[in-house]
């Protein structure tokens, strides 16, 4: 067969069966580099550090809407918007992955990103607490969960798993650098344009970013026709998924408390007005070193073998926070906080795609993203319920950092049913 050069077309799902007729899509042969799989890279890094930027930026608006559109309700009540978006970031993934397997992603991405630019232009124009839940929580978190899991996906198309990781970790700084990004810029532009302006700037980086995207990603491999139903129930005869999944449960349970009252603790230590919207940037900037680090230890000694002991020490951090008395203590507890983190939030993909066959990892990815939306809805509700007002965010801190504790536990087990030992690179 005599070679010929591949051009942006041969890279559209209509292509997708004449080459693997030609030969030139293989399953087990990832090209682990090379212009376009960096190109891809890039896109899913846009597409992280649009999606999950905005949403781990919640705590900043958590912060306003307590002192300004929402200073009638508490805490928690407000908490719903933000952990409905958290939730919805990971819920649809049941049926994006399904999708993806089939081959439909560049139309589900492009519309969903045009409906969360829609989303940020809308906010501004909310008045009652309905419909902040509606357009912020609800739309706004759909909107960006058509997009993750799709694009964390379409990583595997084009990296083996012994770059995986890299990969991941590189697509995962998107993440820091959005949820850095954002808080402040609303931090320096709230002041001088207004929450109503400074939201519709959001909307126009979005457009930016995820016009970007759209133009980057690209399949690698056909569509496969994925036998079974939406939620396989087969799946967990895994022992090593099945408690895997129970653990992302248990770890979303407790992983976005700090991020959601992050912000509303320091104002009520002193921490100056002024200085409160950096505080969520600087654990997300420690994030991305976190998450590009603990990418490359991955590959290294495995991502459960690295997932473990990082998340233990973010779990510690979230039961020690509630005790910081000062400015220094709050910024030392948040950059070690955001620096665990990066290991869960830049691998939690790697131990799916090795716990099946690579046509079926969308699927997989789905039902574990969906699962654990479940903890992420009612984690900072949860939270906010032990805020009290004596003991300020203790309750709060003991219950979040015990539950991820806890759930590092069960990574282990998953770890000894798929490796049938106690210890081994996985």
């Amino acid at each position: 067969m005599s070679k010929k050069s591949l051009s942006i077309e041969d890279f559209t799902d209509s292509a997708f069966e004449d080459r693997k007729l030609e030969g030139l899509t293989n399953f087990d042969e990832a090209p682990d580099g090379g212009l376009r799989a960096w190109l891809v890279v890039v896109g899913v890094t846009l597409v992280v550090f649009s999606t999950v930027g905005v949403t781990n930026s919640w705590g900043v608006f958590q912060a306003y809407y307590e002192e300004n559109s929402l200073s009638h309700l508490s805490p928690s009540t407000i908490a719903w918007i933000g952990s409905s978006q958290y939730a919805l970031v990971w819920f649809p993934a049941l049926a994006t992955g399904r999708l993806f397997d089939l081959g439909y992603f560049k139309m589900p991405c492009f519309a969903a990103s045009c409906i969360l630019i829609a989303c940020m232009f809308v906010i501004p124009e909310c008045t009652q607490y309905w419909q902040f839940l509606l357009t912020q929580g609800l739309v706004l978190g759909v909107s960006c969960g058509f997009m993750l899991c799709p694009a964390l996906a379409v990583v595997s198309h084009w990296f083996s798993p012994k770059r995986r990781g890299f990969a991941l970790g590189i697509t995962s700084i998107g993440s820091s650098s959005g949820s850095t990004v954002f808080p402040a810029a609303a931090q320096k532009l709230i002041p001088l344009i207004g929450f109503t302006w400074t939201v519709r700037v959001f909307g126009f980086i979005l457009i930016a970013t995820l016009g970007t995207a759209n133009l980057l990603l690209q399949r690698r491999l056909p569509p496969s026709n994925v036998h079974g139903r939406l939620f396989d129930l087969k799946a967990f005869r895994n022992k090593a998924f099945a408690f895997y999944c129970i653990s992302g449960i248990m770890t979303f349970l407790g992983l976005f408390t700090v991020l959601t009252y992050i912000s509303v603790s320091a104002v009520k230590i002193g921490v100056s007005g002024d200085f409160v919207f950096y505080i969520i940037s600087i654990s997300n900037a420690s994030s991305a070193v976190g998450r590009l680090l603990t990418g490359i230890i991955g590959d290294k000694i495995g991502a459960i073998n690295t997932i473990a002991p990082f998340t233990a020490l973010a779990g510690i951090m979230t039961i020690v926070w509630p005790h910081a008395k000062s400015e220094s203590q709050l910024i030392a507890i948040v950059a070690i906080y955001g620096f665990s983190c990066g290991a869960f939030s830049s691998l939690w993909p790697v131990p799916i795609m090795a716990m099946g066959d690579i046509k079926d990892a969308g699927r997989r990815a789905g039902m574990f993203m969906s699962l654990a939306a479940f903890g992420a809805i009612a984690g900072p509700p949860i939270s906010g319920a032990l805020i009290s007002p004596t003991k300020g965010f203790v309750y709060a801190g003991y219950y979040a950092g015990g539950t991820i504790v806890a759930s590092i536990v069960l990574v282990l087990v998953a770890r000894y049913f798929h490796l049938r030992r106690l210890w081994g690179k996985f």
